[in-house]
């Protein structure tokens, strides 16, 4: 059973920084992307950062140079470093992964549970 679990959530001031760590494990064939959404309660989920299995990246315009998308050697890893937070980071995260895993062919969208960031102020 193909799993996607986050880690590295949790409190901060603002200003400071946080890494998230997402990892996929099942029968995974291959994975296109991984990339991280938030929603913050009352909003709709929306994309923070991407990574291709090319090594591209996509960033939300409120993250961008603040934000650090990356890949793991195992490729089957994705990581967010977060630096600067302010208070509007504040919401839960999910780890994203686009792959074809068993006992599916062809590519799908695989979400982990969420780990919560809470930035005060």
């Amino acid at each position: 059973q193909v799993q996607l679990v986050e880690s590295g959530g949790g409190l901060v001031q603002a200003g400071g920084s946080l890494r998230l760590s997402c990892a996929a494990s099942g029968s995974i064939s291959n994975i296109n992307r991984m990339g991280w959404y938030r929603r913050d309660p009352g909003k709709q989920r929306e994309l923070v950062a991407v990574i291709t299995s090319g090594g591209t990246t996509n960033y939300a315009d409120s993250v961008k140079g603040r934000f650090t998308i990356s890949r793991g050697n195992a490729k089957n890893t994705v990581y967010l470093q977060m630096n600067s937070l302010k208070p509007e980071d504040t919401a839960v995260y999910y780890c994203n992964a686009n792959m074809v895993a068993a006992p599916y062919g062809y590519p799908m969208d695989y979400w982990g549970k969420g780990t919560l960031v809470t930035i005060s102020p």
